[in-house]
Parts: structure tokens; sequence; C-alpha cells
């Protein structure tokens, strides 16, 4: 692989950046604040941060309402602030990615106060204006958050689109001036050092130019929002042309990298995702959530595996991921049974995102076993928490602070956290997990060094060789003349993997077994959740 395709080979950190470490003691994270801890992420071993949104936003969704692409909020920092922080992760070998919000702005932002003004203003066209029908919105497209997606605009008469909450109005990307205004925002970071972009929901740039409703599941009434059949508010074949411009442009400068976040209802569509890596033409990456909802079993976890890659077309990289921002982590989602035993699947999840063929994805705090936190009622600051409580209790369990320490605050902040801080702080953090030689965050490393060190951890085939049975999911990586063989038993008790000459095969990395150590027999063991890398000699 060539240094311009190090978002291949390397691994990349996704740090929401409210949550990482506040360096002002207002109790929020901030630029300056992760800028104090490129030290660890480079001790850590990651070659990218993913940042969540920085860009100015009034915070109805935490960032994911902008309100000027070109401007880093005041809570996080300046722009002075992002250029050191760009700076001083390359002096460590770090590139930095931004998430980038491209369906929907704020409706603070200057565009669509401009648009929303009158009917006839010059910006109208840049958002989704429309007449309603039958004394009601234009069609019956469900907004994502819950609730219709239109809302009613008194002064001008007409209904804009949200496809999340009313206050994060979708742009018009059939707009050639609005396109090209959001491209020159991409152009105005990429002209910073920005390495990539996270395009958040990018299949939903595009809607149907009849504005036709959705059909529903099964049965003649209408249906809850998961069931509508999301036909003509996303996934339009139009986007992909978007996603061919957004490649040119990146394709401009070397060594730039576009991950798109490509969501389906339900989650989980590999078919989907894998339709936006066409090769040289439009995204490097694209997540498939499957794992991201798969239970605890080495069947399902397979199945998910082999689905991705399989709907890859020639040439197509995949990635993976098990937590983000908007999903339960994977420490408590995985978890049974006693703290050791969370720890042990932990660590059988860890092998298996770091010797997959494609570029692992970790969610801050994922590499201590980082669990979601605890939050009361009183305590929910997401618009999703505070609408659907309890049926929904939101997003803020899997975005409390990262455990520093074990002092009050974590070594967070010297302050007032904005989310209060998971009480397992005081056994779950950094200081703790850097001192034990066998902690989880010291196994993380040694992964990391390891899948640097071995070509094929980065560049080999994937060869299946036990499929989920006996909750055994074994696979080889070759290389040239490399071959390592990685084996997870996701049991509580003793398995057996038939190989032959075992004793040909000596460990490189193990949840049970010392490196270099060889066995003899007709098979190699698996101990209850043991996790195994072994190279052949």
């Amino acid at each position: 692989m060539s240094e311009s395709d190090w978002w291949k080979r390397g691994v990349i950190y996704q740090i929401y950046p409210r949550s990482f470490a506040d360096s002002n003691g207002d109790g929020i994270g901030d630029l300056p604040g992760i800028i104090g801890r490129l030290d660890y992420l480079a001790d850590l071993g990651v070659d990218a941060i993913w940042l969540s949104p920085i860009h100015s936003s009034p915070m109805a969704d935490f960032g994911y309402d902008v309100s000027d692409y070109c401007e880093i909020d005041p809570v996080f920092g300046t722009l002075a602030d992002f250029d050191s922080l760009v700076g001083e992760a390359r002096r460590r070998g770090i590139r930095v990615v931004m998430d980038l919000v491209l369906n929907h702005t704020s409706v603070r932002h200057p565009w669509f106060l401009e648009s929303r003004s009158s009917r006839d203003n010059p910006k109208r066209d840049w958002y989704i204006w429309r007449d309603g029908s039958g004394g009601g919105p234009p069609n019956n497209w469900q907004a994502s958050f819950g609730g219709g997606a239109w809302e009613w605009d008194e002064r001008t008469g007409q209904y804009y689109l949200h496809s999340f909450m009313r206050e994060q109005p979708d742009v018009n990307w059939r707009n050639r001036e609005l396109k090209e205004a959001m491209l020159a925002a991409v152009r105005f970071w990429l002209d910073r050092g920005v390495a990539g972009f996270r395009l958040d929901v990018i299949n939903w740039l595009v809607k149907d130019e009849l504005y036709r409703s959705n059909p529903f599941g099964l049965g003649p009434t209408p249906r809850p929002y998961d069931l509508q059949r999301h036909l003509y508010d996303r996934n339009r074949p139009e986007t992909h042309a978007i996603a061919r411009e957004l490649r040119a442009l990146m394709d401009s400068s070397e060594g730039r990298m576009l991950v798109g976040e490509v969501y389906a209802e339900p989650p989980g569509d590999p078919v989907l995702s894998a339709s936006y890596l066409r090769p040289g033409d439009e995204l490097h990456l694209a997540f498939d959530f499957s794992l991201l909802f798969s239970k605890w079993s080495a069947a399902r976890f397979y199945r998910s595996i082999a689905r991705w890659m399989e709907a890859l077309p020639p040439g197509g990289w995949p990635c993976h991921v098990l937590s983000n921002h908007d999903q339960p982590r994977s420490a408590s989602r995985l978890a049974r049974g006693s703290r050791a035993e969370a720890d042990a699947r932990a660590r059988v999840a860890a092998v298996l995102l770091l010797t997959l063929r494609g570029t692992p994805f970790l969610y801050y705090g994922e590499e201590l076993g980082m669990r979601d936190g605890r939050i009361r009622r009183s305590e929910i600051v997401d618009p999703i928490g505070r609408r659907y409580w309890p049926l929904n209790r939101g997003r803020d369990a899997e975005r409390t602070p990262m455990p520093w320490s074990d002092g009050e605050s974590a070594g967070f902040t010297s302050g007032r956290p904005w989310l209060p801080v998971d009480p397992e702080h005081r056994e779950i953090n950094v200081e703790r997990q850097a001192r034990d030689a066998a902690s989880l965050l010291n196994f993380y490393k040694r992964l990391i060094v390891l899948r640097r060190e071995r070509r094929a951890l980065t560049a080999g085939e994937w060869i299946p060789a036990v499929a989920g049975k006996g909750e055994v999911i074994a696979y080889y990586r070759v290389a040239g003349d490399e071959r390592i063989l990685v084996a997870l038993n996701f049991a509580r008790s003793l398995r057996k993997l038939p190989v032959e000459r075992p004793e040909d095969w000596r460990v490189l990395c193990s949840t049970h077994r010392g490196a270099g150590e060889t066995q003899s027999g007709l098979a190699l063991s698996l101990g209850p959740y043991e996790a195994t890398i072994w190279e052949e000699r």
C-alpha cells in the first residue's frame, strides 16, 4: 500500500469532542483538551482521529445542526486551536478527519435565514420548500427523530423539509449554487490540512423530485416511523453523482479520504453500503453497521462479516466498527455476567476488530472497555431521550466523559461535566490501565503494534476457516509467504480447532497464551473466551 492509502492500513479513533478532554473547566470537552491528550493517542498507536462535529452550532443536536461550515464553535475553541491540533497531530503521525453534515443545516444558518425570508429570495431553492396538500403537509414523510418531516412556516405559507429535528432543515442538493457552496466548505478544510471527512447520512442527500408519499409496511393503516419504507426521501440514484463529485475533489490532493455513514432502516444493509464503494470513483470507505446490532454469537458475527465481504465490489475496501456515538457501547451491549466475563468478551471483540480485512474504527474509551454511562431522567440532554423517555432513553449513555483517572470528574474536567461521569471510572480509567500490563488498554496497544508490523493483517487476503460453528470464528490472513491464523472462541467452554500440523503454528498475540508458544497434538485448543493470533513458522 502507498502512503496515500494510509486509510487502508490505519486505525481510526473516533472522538466525541464534548466528552474527551476539557481544558478550561467549563465541563465541555474542547480542542485544546484533545491537543493535551495527543501523546496518549500516539502511544495507543492510532493513525487518525475522527472528530464528531465541531462547527458553529446552536447545539439543538449537539453539532449536527451547523450554523457556519467554516467556523469552529466557541465551546470547542477557535480556528487557531484547530490549526494547532492539525499541526500537533501531524507531528505525532496522526491525521485529522472531520465530521461533515451535508444533508441539513441549522435553522440559524445564514443560508436558511435568507431562504426563509421570502419566496423570491435567491436562496429560497437552497432548501426544500413545498406547498401543502389536502390541508396538510406535502406528503407523509416521517422524520428520523419522530413526527412528520415537514414544518409549516407561517411567514411564507409553505412547508420546509427536515429529515431530523425541525431545527435541522434539509438542503436542496439539486440546486447547483447550494452544491458549490458546500464544496467550497470542503475545500476550506482541505486547505487547513484535514485528511478526510466522515459524511453524515450520505445516502439521504437527494429526494424524489415528485415528492411521492412513502409506502408503509404490511397492513392498510399507517405504521410508526420505523416501518415506513423510505423509498422517496433517501437512497435516490442521484446521490451517487454527488459522491463522485466529492471524490474528485478529494483526489485533487493526495492522501485524502471519505468515509460515508450509509444509514438504512433497519440498520445494517451491506449491499447499500457497498454500492458507494466503486473503487476510484465514489467513497473510499462506507460503514456497514451490522456488527453494531449483532448479539454475542459467533454465528451471527460471522454472518454479518461474511455478508459485508461478499457485498463489496471488486477492489472495494471494507471498514469495521463496534461502537459509535449513536449506539450503545460494545462493552455494554455484548457484556454478560461478571465484570471478568465482560472483559473477556471485550478482548475477543478487540482481536476481531483489529485482524479483519479492512479499516478498524475505535470509539473513544473502547480501548478501556468503557461502558454506557448511567443517566437519570433529570440528567438527559439528548433531544431523543428527552422526547421519548422511557421508551427511548437517547444517546447520552454512550457519550459520557472519557475516564482519565479515578478522580471526582475522572480527570475529564476541573468543573462540572456536561454529562455525569460514570461511577465505574473508579475501576475503568486510563491511569489505572496504563499501569497494568494485563489491562485491556495494553492489550489494544499490543494488537495495534502487531497489526502495523504484519503485512498480512493490513493488506492480506481474508480466508474463512470456521464460520461460527460451535461458537468459533477462525480465519487466515495471507500476504505472500506470510500466513496468520486468527481464532476466536465466543463460548464459556473449551473448544478445539482442527488444523494440519498444529506444531507449525506459534502464538503472536493471545488472551490466554504467551507470545512464541507452540502446541502439539491433532488440534489447537481454545480456552473459554480465548482469542489467539498464530503465525505459521
